[in-house]
């Protein structure tokens, strides 16, 4: 199965069968169900519809392009074409062209075979569950009327949000761009040739950094798995401690995930991009927090010693968000390195991150690996089981969940079992066929040691 479906988007991988994969059919048909969706949802309205795209750098991101900007035009709907851009960027420019939603045309972090539609509401934020379903029933019914001749929607080229992105950026109250110019950075940027490799070394040469580039040409020919993870990151880890500079910076083909490389060549941790931004944030603006069951407890941790409250939300940005706005949270995201940043906008955004990370590290005046010293240690495992049509999910949860029913259970997004000193999380994923498994502990064996019981565990109850 690689055409997968869910509130999120519509993600798959190019060619093959109508159905199956991400062909051009599908993307008009999802499109096409989105674009109804809008327009049922503002009623008999005699204005047209003005909906934002862009795309990251994805060899097959012209094409999806020009299939989803025309289906609109179809529709009716006039387009405000971005062209090359990155999630939060298209995320900025929903509300300031008073648009009425959006779609990004990225698959984030997943290989180049792959591409996707995210779907975006009025105020540039991810759709929710019940959104998302009326879409996902639109186009099963096909149930579509397209525009006639007379009434077919306008594109309207700009190529100007990326700059104007930075601008945002730059003008929030606590970037300080004098400080960070003052401490004279020298950063490498391993943009994963796609739109990062544009946008963020613009925003850092504007805020006085000196650019290393690596892999920054925007042609959608991944040089590595575009997962910023350690196992993925060795050329800039070689490439920070060769050119002596004060770090490095990963981002993922559409920008909303953000990963630092220490000084010494060490990984900073994906999880601790949001510790270390929270940490500064909460510093000039205390308050409380939030991020997915999935992330660290180092948010936590760091929350409470700056006298605010931490929630853990359902994974997924959307719950994200939602929990944030419940909590008032000045700050909040998700462990995968992704910085939400309610005073810019409600969504993941590498450049927010940057900017921030920045400020509090001239602020520091330290080493990155000092910085990441400072805070609590734990360790994560991330593992998987591959789902086959045999293996029963929900009984296997279900059964985990009785098996520990004396710990600190949470089932609100499959089921996180909370010990005194280290954690579980089971979940089915959203955009792949599998159970995900994620364990944190003071030590990395120790997070292992967990994840390889509960892997036993599951399978013993699955009979596999």
């Amino acid at each position: 199965m690689t055409l997968i479906k869910s509130i999120s988007g519509i993600r798959g991988t190019i060619g093959g069968k109508v159905g199956d994969n991400l062909t051009p059919v599908d993307a008009v048909k999802f499109a096409s169900a989105y674009g109804t969706w809008l327009k049922n949802a503002n009623g008999d309205t005699n204005k047209n519809l003005k909906v934002v795209v862009g795309r990251d750098a994805r060899i097959s991101g012209p094409m999806i392009h020009n299939l989803v900007v025309n289906t609109l035009v179809g529709l009716g709907i006039d387009v405000i074409d971005l062209g090359l851009s990155t999630t939060p960027t298209v995320e900025v420019a929903v509300p300031l062209e008073s648009a009425d939603g959006g779609i990004i045309l990225t698959a984030s972090h997943n290989p180049k075979q792959w591409n996707a539609l995210k779907l975006l509401n009025e105020k540039g934020e991810f759709l929710n569950g019940v959104e998302g379903e009326k879409i996902l029933a639109i186009a099963e019914a096909e149930a579509f009327e397209f525009a006639d001749v007379d009434s077919l929607g306008e594109v309207i080229e700009n190529d100007a949000y990326m700059d104007i992105h930075i601008d945002e950026v730059l003008n929030l109250s606590l970037v300080d761009v004098d400080a960070v110019k003052a401490a004279k950075f020298k950063v490498v940027v391993d943009g994963v040739n796609s739109s990062g490799g544009v946008i963020i070394p613009k925003l850092l040469e504007l805020m006085g950094v000196e650019v290393v580039k690596l892999y920054c040409e925007p042609n959608g020919h991944f040089p590595h798995n575009p997962e910023p993870l350690k196992e993925h990151l060795t050329d800039i880890c070689e490439l920070v401690v060769e050119e002596k500079a004060d770090f490095g910076i990963v981002v993922d083909p559409d920008v909303d995930r953000l990963a630092f490389i220490s000084e010494d060549g060490e990984m900073f941790g994906e999880e601790y991009t949001l510790v270390a931004v929270a940490d500064y944030v909460l510093s000039k603006t205390p308050g409380n927090t939030v991020s997915n069951m999935s992330s660290s407890r180092a948010l936590r941790d760091v929350t409470i010693m700056h006298g605010g409250s931490y929630e853990a939300s359902a994974v997924g940005e959307v719950n994200v968000v939602e929990l944030m706005k419940k909590n008032k949270a000045v700050i909040g995201g998700e462990g995968n390195g992704g910085i939400i940043y309610p005073e810019s906008h409600y969504g993941r955004d590498s450049l927010v991150g940057v900017a921030l990370f920045l400020t509090h590290l001239a602020n520091k005046n330290c080493s990155v690996s000092a910085l990441r010293a400072s805070y609590p240690e734990y360790y994560m495992s991330k593992n998987k089981i591959e789902l086959t049509p045999q293996i029963d999910v929900d009984a296997i949860l279900v059964a985990m969940t009785e098996k520990y029913k004396n710990e600190d259970i949470s089932t609100i997004d499959g089921v996180k079992i909370d010990f005194a000193n280290e954690w579980v999380h089971l979940r089915k994923s959203n955009t792949e066929p599998i159970i995900r498994i994620y364990t944190e502990a003071p030590s990395q064996s120790q997070a292992d040691a967990l994840a390889l019981r509960i892997i036993e565990e599951i399978k013993a109850i699955a009979g596999i």
